[in-house]
């Protein structure tokens, strides 16, 4: 790794955590795929699989940032593994209900119950924002550095979860990616030196959403979230039309590979300019790059689309993560990056249902227009909204956007 990389791992327990968020935000990408392949494959609804899809993701979104909240409050060993335990719990009589052709309904109970996954990526994040927030220029590469993981994580999540469900057995997906996020969990939750310290009375009853800004910024990520759920179930009827389902996986790995390959240039590279003038630029960017998916008539050119489109992701979101630490107080930074996350998994189960009704009435090619109106919203919103996207002026510094007033908000807090 070159310099700026090998910078931010000097810290002693960087490696280690990071791993653990790697193993345990393989669901992120492998439990949604996983589960419109395996109903799609038992049931050959991709209605249904879309709904259920979306289910998930809207439990997801209601339950995470209550989750974070707690660990914000509490500490993450408290509270990651006890809702790690409902997941697992969900996702195994999920599995069981599929294998045993249960009702339909018992389905979206238990995907209910499975939204009970912790955030992973707001908690590895929450720590590098401890260890480098005296230094902007190297939180900017760790969080470059997170979103390449998330990028590995969504290359490889998809074609094992694709892959399993239609090489070896329909619930295989599912199943391994609840085992990730039982390992994942269990070994980061054991590394206690480098966990950020709770702060129980830490304005515990009020929401930090009611932050104007970041608001805004989890209105834009239900648009970009509608946009990344309606192209996995898009790009998955669209191989199975051709006769090629097992390779959507390769297909949406090429997508998760331009965004990777952006992520790490992007970390290398000093920032310029706003962080709110950065992220207007990637949404655009974004949207532009959804054009191409609606006009392609085969799988490799589809692979190609979506690789220049993947380009766009990373450097947008690193960015975002930026903001939020200039728009939440930080002794609330997990809630608050957490909501970015509730926002896409919104707009994940939005886009996923819309695109599997879409897919069931006109066929899947019509269904790329819907990742492109998603990316349309997802600008409309921002550029509206840009003026509140701007960081508080008593969490900017010369030293950089958060360090000096971290403290000072720790003293006034008691915290520190």
């Amino acid at each position: 790794m070159s310099s700026p990389y090998r910078a931010i791992f000097a810290a002693p327990g960087t490696k280690a955590f990071s791993a653990a968020g790697l193993i345990g935000r393989m669901p992120l990408s492998m439990m949604g795929i996983g589960i419109v392949t395996m109903i799609s494959q038992v049931t050959g609804r991709y209605g249904l699989a879309g709904a259920l899809a979306a289910a998930l993701a809207l439990s997801g979104a209601a339950i995470g940032p209550q989750i974070s909240r707690l660990v914000d409050r509490y500490g993450q060993r408290r509270v990651l593994r006890p809702a790690t335990a409902v997941t697992v719990a969900s996702v195994a009589a999920l599995l069981i209900g599929v294998r045993a052709g249960a009702p339909d309904w018992t389905y979206f109970v238990c995907v209910i119950g499975a939204g009970c996954t912790p955030s992973l990526g707001a908690m590895v994040r929450a720590r590098w924002s401890r260890i480098h927030r005296g230094s902007p220029e190297l939180l900017h590469t760790a969080y470059s550095f997170e979103s390449v993981v998330d990028e590995i994580v969504f290359i490889l999540g998809p074609i094992l979860s694709i892959g399993l469900c239609t090489v070896w057995f329909a619930e295989a997906g599912p199943l391994l990616a609840a085992a990730f996020l039982a390992v994942g969990v269990l070994l980061l939750t054991a590394q206690h030196a480098t966990e950020p310290p709770p702060h129980p009375r830490d304005h515990a009853d009020r929401s930090v959403l009611r932050e104007p800004g970041l608001r805004v910024l989890t209105a834009v990520f239900v648009g970009t979230g509608s946009l990344f759920g309606a192209v996995d179930v898009a790009t998955v009827a669209f191989a199975d039309e051709r006769g090629h389902k097992a390779l959507a996986s390769l297909v949406l790995a090429t997508y998760a590979l331009g965004s990777c390959l952006a992520g790490l240039v992007f970390g290398l590279l000093t920032p310029r300019g706003t962080a709110t003038g950065r992220f207007l630029l990637g949404i655009g960017l974004m949207t532009v790059s959804m054009i191409p998916p609606l006009l392609v008539g085969n799988l490799p050119f589809l692979a190609v689309a979506l690789f220049f489109s993947g380009l766009t992701i990373a450097p947008t979101m690193v960015t975002a993560m930026g903001l939020v630490e200039g728009l939440v107080p930080r002794a609330k930074l997990t809630e608050g990056i957490t909501w970015t996350s509730t926002g896409m998994a919104v707009g994940v189960a939005v886009g996923a249902s819309v695109a599997g009704r879409v897919i069931d009435a006109h066929g899947a090619s019509a269904a790329f227009a819907v990742p492109a109106a998603s990316a349309v919203l997802a600008v409309a919103v921002a550029f509206l909204g840009y003026r509140r996207l701007r960081p508080a002026p008593e969490r900017e510094g010369p030293r950089g956007e958060h360090d000096g007033q971290h403290d000072k908000q720790d003293r006034r807090e008691g915290v520190a």
